[in-house]
């Protein structure tokens, strides 16, 4: 029997998201989160780029200030993380980058979450996002520039996450700050 997938329940000021994360499907991008996740990276980071009808970003470091300028710029440092899923150390490089995994294909459906980066190859790192429409134009596997894996879907709270893509923003950034106050990822 296949062992369940953990789920990450994200804790934000406006209400709780429990995501189911691909171990199984997207091991080294699911492990990245993870890793991230528990190391509290992500504590006190806030939403910085929310878009009506397509998806809430989050996981730039600099965005711990929510008007920071440099908000959707950076990544985690670099280092080293294990794949739960085989063992193996991986590494974050070139700015808290890890090497793409263009191997699933779930698509960037309403409710998942996927792999933000810069447009080019290999450039994700702590930036994800949560799609709130079909976005399946931004899928790895469809024409065009943008690659963006899917590693996880909201289980409970979707509601949650909707309301947030639906907060008065100005240059796609909430007025009123929304904050990833912790993950916790259960096993």
């Amino acid at each position: 029997m296949a062992k369940a997938n953990p789920t990450a329940t994200m804790d934000t000021t406006m209400g709780e998201i429990v995501c189911e994360i691909y171990l199984d499907r997207v091991p080294r991008t699911a492990s990245n989160f993870i890793d991230l996740a528990q190391s509290g990276f992500y504590n006190g980071i806030h939403f910085h780029r929310v878009i009506p009808n397509f998806m809430n970003q989050f996981g730039c470091p600099h965005a711990k200030d929510p008007n920071s300028r440099q908000a959707g710029t950076g990544g985690p440092p670099d280092g080293q993380f294990k794949n739960l899923a085989t063992g193996k150390m991986e590494s974050r490089t070139r700015g808290g980058n890890i090497q793409d995994e263009n191997i699933s294909r779930d698509s960037n459906a309403p409710g998942t979450l996927s792999m933000a980066n810069t447009g080019r190859p290999n450039s994700g790192g702590s930036q994800f996002f949560l799609n709130v429409a079909n976005n399946s134009n931004l899928d790895w596997f469809s024409p065009g520039q943008s690659k963006h894996p899917v590693f996880g879907k909201v289980i409970k709270g979707m509601d949650v996450a909707t309301k947030i893509s639906k907060v008065r923003t100005r240059n796609d950034n909430p007025v009123q700050p929304i904050m990833m106050k912790s993950i916790a990822i259960k096993f």
